[in-house]
């Protein structure tokens, strides 16, 4: 496959995409550089690329090619060092933190290899953190959000479990639910199933695929490349760069 290096028009003030219709993301000539002089080290050089609303969206590439920084600028937790991005038809460059962490309180949530679990607090202590940290749910509504989200991935029943007494695919799953707590319309998720089991990858995985049918779009960063084919969409980093992708009809974006 030959890469695609899509340009999005911007309007006058550069703030916004009017021309990607169907994009939630858009990305433009994204660079991250990291040194100075004789150690500098571009991770992500000039990455362009479009991550259709309601995708499950691939990123993969060898170790090192910069998928896991590319996957967190996509989140707004890392800046770039050149280029734009817009999600929604709004660039989200240039925000301050502040203002960053208040969009991706409202807009992403984020799914770890390791869980990230919070060890001290039960399965639904988890997802109710999310929930009083990001301040999108009335808090007379969090209850039943909490058991929402836990029945969205079958783990309800273990509701009241430390993640010590669930396996490593029941934590993933729960990780999965405290994502959606505050319903973002994007889920990113670094390795989901790269510490898992092959059953227990093949269940997580299909949670994942099945957030598309809710609405959310899924953006994941993965080596293994049965999980990279079934993604309606996908790119493929080396040295930082794009150099191959796949459109959602099966072929290369226009």
């Amino acid at each position: 496959m030959a890469a695609s290096q899509r340009s999005p028009a911007t309007s006058r003030d550069g703030d916004s995409d009017p021309t990607s219709i169907g994009a939630l993301v858009v990305a433009e000539r994204l660079s991250v550089t990291v040194g100075a002089g004789p150690t500098e080290t571009r991770i992500v050089s000039a990455a362009s690329f479009e991550v259709p609303a309601g995708a499950l969206f691939a990123i993969t590439g060898p170790s090192g090619s910069g998928k896991t920084t590319l996957l967190n600028l996509l989140a707004g937790i890392d800046r770039p060092t050149e280029g734009r991005l817009w999600f929604a038809g709004k660039s989200i460059v240039g925000e301050s933190e502040n203002a960053l962490a208040r969009w991706r309180a409202r807009n992403v949530g984020i799914v770890f290899q390791f869980f990230h679990l919070i060890p001290t607090l039960t399965a639904a202590e988890n997802v109710l953190l999310a929930l009083e940290l990001g301040r999108q749910v009335p808090r007379r509504d969090w209850r039943e959000r909490v058991t929402t989200c836990l029945g969205a991935v079958g783990m309800q029943t273990y509701a009241h479990r430390l993640p010590s007494e669930l396996s490593g695919g029941e934590q993933q799953r729960v990780a999965i639910a405290r994502a959606l707590a505050n319903d973002p319309p994007l889920i990113v998720a670094d390795e989901p199933t790269g510490n898992l089991d092959s059953k227990n990858s093949e269940i997580v995985f299909s949670l994942l695929r099945e957030l598309t049918d809710r609405d959310k779009t899924v953006v994941y960063v993965t080596h293994d490349q049965d999980l990279a084919g079934r993604a309606t969409a996908a790119i493929d980093l080396l040295d930082g760069r794009v150099v191959a992708s796949r459109g959602p009809d099966g072929g290369l974006p226009q």
